[in-house]
């Protein structure tokens, strides 16, 4: 089995890890537009997603990763109109080539426009 390391820690109530290391791939759990207190942000999809964005950009620190270590993410919108405005905030997150990825409509478990999630890949041994 391969060795795992969590990273910051888990939301109140929540049953996960923020991030894990698996080897030299570093898994995020979907992130919401929650802040550092675990309150809900409102606010629109460019708000949401900046939070959501900023929130996987310090778990992967933690693992001592950078965003442009990301391979693949996940993305879900509540709304198929936020599309080109979270497009907006998404794209400024990747200096180089952006990720896979995969963004579909659906109802999230909490009342948030937007969720991430992204797996990155970063050697332990280089």
């Amino acid at each position: 089995m391969t060795d795992t390391k969590s990273f910051f820690g888990q939301m109140p109530g929540v049953p996960l890890s923020g991030a894990v290391r698996a080897g030299d791939f570093i898994f995020v759990s979907g992130q919401v537009p929650f802040d550092k207190h675990g309150k809900l942000v409102k606010g629109d999809i460019k708000t949401q997603t900046l939070i959501v964005m900023e929130r996987i950009q310090g778990l992967l620190d933690e693992a001592g990763c950078h965003m442009d270590d990301i391979v693949k993410c996940n993305c879900w919108l509540e709304d198929e109109a936020d599309f080109e405005g979270f497009n907006d905030v998404y794209k400024s997150f990747f200096s180089r080539n952006p990720p896979a990825r995969a963004t579909v409509k659906a109802q999230l478990m909490v009342d948030a426009k937007v969720e991430v999630d992204a797996t990155a890949w970063k050697p332990l041994h280089n």
